[in-house]
């Protein structure tokens, strides 16, 4: 870019809206002639800035450099840009060559002049056809093709567009998507565009700026930011990713899966965890004895031109507990109109010694852990517990705990101290937590997200054991009817994810079929090891 002229820079730009921080301090800037894409997620700040630009919103700190000019307090009618929106704002009492002669008239331009302009502009968006015809007759296409050459008749700089493409048909979207970017190469002016898709950013950008909770994360070229993500999220925005654990062995040589790779990457450091990312199409599923690692097919999808094949490499790190299932009997107060209810219940060393170094919120723990309750069936309202009474102990055994109201209603049950429930699974690097638990029948058959409920219930956690950060418990395996579940003790197993590569493959697969992948030193791309999702 360095021939290129420097247009538009955002330099420090904070805004906030209601006390919430939605830019953080952006600075960015655009050159002459491209067509630039801020990407991102719904909430990321990327309509904010473009809205700032245009000057419909105001930053509250910052500059706004445009084509040398500092241009914060300048009025949107005074900037030499336009903007498209996603609704169109066309004026449906006039057809299209009146819509687009619009703000030529307001100028006053002379009537030659403003035929000879709006004519070009129909003929660049293939409407000359249509110049008479009424805009509420024509299609989204059409109208949108309508407000692109009102805002490019008028001769801007630049033209804003605040995702024009979301209201058309996929088919429509992808027509259009190659029209703009022959637009903005005919009129040779620059294109800011926004969007969350992240196909249009790839398939018409010259730069992409992708945006999340108010911050850039990457700025790049579709191929560099495709190719060469700075961490897990940019990755994981940007097409489909495989991404693993490694540990940067020192410059291009990688380690994942207990095994060394060449990499062309280097500037990491010796010994350093990283993330690995391998695109789904730069996979080969070939035989066993040919791949560089070794897995077992667990689904296979036909996309029309492709199949989208899982392979596992590795099972998730898992552990398994006793559910114990009870009937429901509360205790009944008849005099006071109360019920009471509260299961047994399980807490290890861990567990005592936080009570004990926080009584405070002890009582409101075993409450948690014991579900107890008391309730008036009549009127179908909770009764506050006033009172617990237990003994903390680092012994293992059962202690009891009673829970009383203030009517005097109350309810006897264990708490069972045992050791830690974890397994550490060295080759792996992870270590998963999870404790048995009692729960009641009509508890499990009510659920509306069982699996989530199991993991609570039974506080199933996972963590790295390299940096400590949480790793996620994304099954749960039981064998039960939960609606049908009688009194009893049942096995639930928790599971981290195993290591899984997608694959874009023509070769067809199996289910069940062990496969070799394979991959070039090229296919591998590091990132800084980063705990986004």
């Amino acid at each position: 870019m360095s021939d290129q002229k420097k247009l538009i820079q955002f330099k420090n730009i904070v805004k906030r809206f209601d006390g919430q921080l939605i830019l953080k301090g952006i600075n960015l800037d655009i050159y002459e002639n491209e067509f630039v894409t801020l990407l991102g997620p719904s909430g990321c700040g990327k309509t904010t800035l473009l809205r700032i630009l245009g000057g419909f919103l105001q930053a509250d700190e910052g500059e706004v450099i445009f084509d040398g000019q500092e241009i914060s307090n300048l009025p949107p009618y005074k900037r030499d840009l336009n903007t498209v929106f996603q609704k169109y704002a066309l004026f449906p009492h006039m057809n299209v060559f009146d819509n687009v002669a619009f703000g030529l008239k307001i100028k006053k331009e002379p009537k030659d002049i403003i035929y000879q302009k709006v004519m070009r502009m129909l003929r660049l968006v293939g409407l000359e056809e249509y110049s008479k015809k009424a805009v509420f007759e024509m299609s989204g296409g059409q109208q949108q093709r309508v407000a692109i050459a009102r805002a490019l008749v008028n001769e801007p700089k630049v033209l804003l567009l605040d995702e024009p493409l979301g209201a058309l048909d996929a088919k429509l979207r992808k027509g259009m998507q190659r029209e703009l970017k022959r637009i903005q190469k005919e009129v040779g002016i620059t294109f800011i565009f926004v969007t969350h898709d992240q196909e249009e950013a790839l398939t018409m950008s010259d730069k992409i700026v992708i945006m999340k909770d108010g911050n850039i994360q990457q700025i790049g070229t579709p191929t560099d930011i495709y190719n060469e993500p700075v961490n897990r999220y940019v990755a994981n925005f940007i097409g489909e990713s495989n991404i693993v654990d490694g540990i940067m062995i020192r410059d291009h040589v990688v380690k994942f899966e207990d095994r060394q790779f060449p990499c062309e990457d280097a500037g990491f450091g010796e010994n350093v965890p990283v993330d690995v990312v391998i695109r789904p199409e730069d996979l080969d599923i070939v035989p066993v004895n040919e791949g560089k690692l070794r897995g077992t097919v667990r689904s296979v999808l036909f996309k029309g031109v492709h199949y989208e094949t899982v392979v596992e490499t590795k099972v998730g790190t898992s552990i398994t507990v006793d559910m114990v299932v009870s009937e429901d009997k509360p205790v009944i107060n008849e005099a006071a109109g109360e019920w009471m209810s509260a299961n047994d219940f399980y807490i290890d060393m861990d567990d005592v010694e936080q009570m004990m170094e926080n009584p405070d919120s002890a009582d409101a723990f075993i409450t948690d852990r014991a579900d107890a309750q008391a309730w008036n069936p009549q009127a179908d309202e909770r009764i506050s517990i006033t009172k617990i009474e237990y003994t903390l102990s680092k012994d293992n055994g059962r202690y009891p705990v009673t829970f009383r109201t203030a009517a005097g209603t109350s309810v006897t049950v264990d708490m069972i101290v045992q050791e830690p429930n974890r397994f550490v699974a060295e080759e792996h690097g992870e270590e998963i937590y999870a404790v048995n638990f009692f729960k009641k029948a009509d508890e499990i058959a009510e659920s509306v997200a069982l699996e989530t409920d199991l993991k609570i219930w039974a506080n199933a956690q996972a963590f790295d054991l390299v940096d400590g950060n949480p790793v996620a418990v994304v099954d749960v395996e039981y064998d039960f009817d939960p609606e049908n579940i009688t009194p009893g003790t049942y096995r639930v197993t928790f599971r981290t994810r195993g290591y899984e590569y997608r694959v874009d493959t023509t070769k067809e697969s199996s289910v069940g079929d062990i496969v070799g992948l394979d991959f070039g030193s090229d296919d591998i791309h590091i990132m800084e090891k980063s705990v986004l999702g």
